[in-house]
């Protein structure tokens, strides 16, 4: 093999940290929408907390997208680099051409 290295497991992690953060923020989203905000009293806050949660589901939900393209990629960069690390280790293999 080449000189080149970089661990496997490093793109495992990422991928499980990125999966599990897009869950955690749907599973937030989902608490926020069934919040009943009526048990804050005032009409005027209830309207207020309700625009709130409308707000950070929205957020929540553009993270979990985000999120999800993040692995997306770490997946292609992990791919990517298995073929260079095969090239440049298939490369040194390589006879090598006598020069004038």
């Amino acid at each position: 093999m080449s000189d080149l290295r970089l661990e496997d497991t490093i793109f495992e992690d990422l991928k499980k940290t990125f999966s599990t953060i897009s869950d955690r923020m749907e599973t937030t989203r989902r608490g926020l929408r069934d919040t009943d905000a009526s048990a804050v009293g005032e009409s005027k806050l209830v309207e207020d907390v309700q625009d709130f949660a409308d707000d950070w589901g929205y957020g929540i939900k553009q993270l979990g997208k985000h999120t999800h393209g993040a692995v997306k990629m770490i997946n292609k960069i992990g791919e990517s680099f298995s073929k260079l690390d095969l090239d440049l280790a298939e490369s040194l293999k390589a006879p090598k051409k006598k020069g004038k």
